[in-house]
């Protein structure tokens, strides 16, 4: 369709373009002033993105799209809702019970019916760059509406305390169950280690191990002590008891054998003396020989005696060598139990420290539900209250005629386009090209100038030119 042919149906509708706007406007008119007024109550709250006011530091998350997207389903929940109507008492209010008994016949719980029917009038919005949530009521009273709005944020703080505090409380109440365990695990454990302690008479496992090693060192040092005198008297008494025994540092060192071995040697020398003198067969060469025998005799027993000292002094180290081995692997075995002893002190310790621990940390957390489960505020506050408003929201008379305006003017012409369709005719030189399929000749002025005059112009040229020079332009 061509411009001219859009103008050129608009002037020949004019008259129902001018009805259906006519009456459009007067109904907007009408609707506007028969339309009961309604009068709009915003209040405002504001959530902190630091829930607690003694920690400096904020939380992010807290102000997230998504959160606060949950805040405004939890303001239009039911469960705000029936909070208003129990905070308002509107039950107990005769004309909303007749009108719940007209429309549930006295089925259901007229709490829930009553808040689906406010939560109809009730407009929730967050603010797009804050992290402000306005409430807005609908009502026809403005008392009533600005109450609402108030009663709605109010309930709405009252819940997220409950939604705070309801938590905590039965965090708390398992944290102290879980207390009462740990405090019971840690008492038994304790009284283990103490039974064990006084079973094994350990004062201090580690100190008693010092001193205990420390004798086991000793011992040690003792016994190789010991090897090593023991090693020397044994062979000093292999020496003694073989053939080189009088050629021991004791036979040798020994003043009795030592004077014997000078009356030995000067009966010798006297034996010789006398021997050259006197002969063999003489009786005091006889008698001194005899004392060098005995001599001999003399110096082979005592010999025998000191030889004799150092056997029992070698048997005597190894006795006590025997008795320093046993007194160390004894002393072994019980360093060694009392390490065993520790490790079981240690386990035991372990387990109260591991019980201390836990039980620390539940009376952490149960200290931390319980201060919570008391908190009488929430991360939201009140920012703003509603008053009752001065002007009507609905219906806005100048709003109402703009919109009757446009909405008559799209509805006219909608409908003469509609008419046009459903009965076309020749308006224009173009609407007779199209409806024809032949090119015009002229246009006649006065009323040839019309429908008729067109109509009557193109039939004449089509009877001239017949069918097939129709579409050749006349010359």
């Amino acid at each position: 369709m061509t411009f001219t042919q859009f103008l050129s149906i608009l002037r020949a509708r004019w008259r129902l373009i001018a009805y259906v706007f006519g009456g459009v406007l007067a109904l907007a008119i009408v609707l506007s002033l028969v339309l009961p007024k309604q009068y709009t109550a915003v209040a405002s709250v504001v959530v902190d993105s630091k829930p607690d006011p003694f920690t400096a530091m904020g939380y992010p998350s807290l102000v997230t799209p998504a959160f606060m997207a949950t805040q405004v389903d939890i303001i239009q929940s039911e469960r705000v809702a029936q909070k208003v109507v129990r905070m308002l008492r509107l039950t107990e209010l005769p004309a909303i019970r007749e009108q719940w008994q007209e429309a549930t016949q006295g089925q259901g719980n007229i709490e829930a019916w009553l808040a689906g029917n406010i939560q109809k009038n009730m407009d929730v919005k967050p603010s797009k760059e804050s992290n402000v949530i306005s409430v807005a009521y609908k009502a026809q009273d403005p008392q009533f509406a600005a109450a609402m709005a108030n009663a709605f944020v109010k309930a709405y703080l009252a819940t997220s305390v409950e939604l705070k505090v309801d938590p905590a409380r039965q965090y708390s109440s398992f944290f102290d169950t879980r207390a009462k365990e740990a405090r019971e695990a840690l008492e038994a454990a304790q009284a283990k280690l103490s039974a064990f302690q006084n079973e094994k008479g350990i004062v201090n496992s580690d100190e008693r191990l010092d001193v205990e090693t420390a004798r086991l060192n000793e011992l040690s040092s003792q016994l190789v002590a010991m090897q090593a005198l023991s090693a020397e008297s044994n062979s000093r008494n292999a020496q003694a008891t073989g053939t080189a025994g009088d050629r021991l540092p004791e036979v040798l060192n020994s003043p009795i054998v030592g004077g014997l071995r000078s009356d030995l040697s000067r009966q010798e020398a006297r034996l010789q003396e006398l021997n050259a003198r006197l002969g063999d067969r003489h009786p005091q060469v006889i008698e001194l020989r005899a004392n060098i025998e005995e001599l001999r005799t003399k110096i082979a027993e005592e010999s025998r005696r000191v030889a004799g000292g150092v056997g029992v002094t070698s048997t005597i180290n190894t006795q006590r060598e025997a008795k320093l081995r046993a007194e160390l692997d004894a002393q072994r075995q019980k360093v060694l139990h009392l390490k065993q002893v520790r490790d079981d002190v240690a386990v035991l310790q372990r387990d109260v420290e591991h019980n201390q621990r836990a039980y620390d940390l539940i009376l952490q957390r149960l200290n931390q539900s319980s201060l919570e489960s008391q908190a009488t505020q929430s991360n939201v506050n009140e920012l703003s209250t509603a008053v009752p408003p001065l002007t009507p929201s609905s219906p806005i008379l100048l709003l109402n005629l703009v919109l009757g305006v446009v909405g008559g003017l799209l509805l006219g012409v909608l409908l003469a386009f509609a008419r046009e369709l459903a009965d076309r005719r020749a308006r224009c030189v173009d609407d007779l090209q199209e409806g024809l399929g032949i090119p015009v000749l002229g246009v006649l002025p006065g009323h040839a100038s019309g429908k008729s005059g067109r109509l009557a112009v193109a039939a004449a040229q089509k009877r001239l030119l017949g069918g097939g020079a129709a579409q050749q332009p006349a010359k």
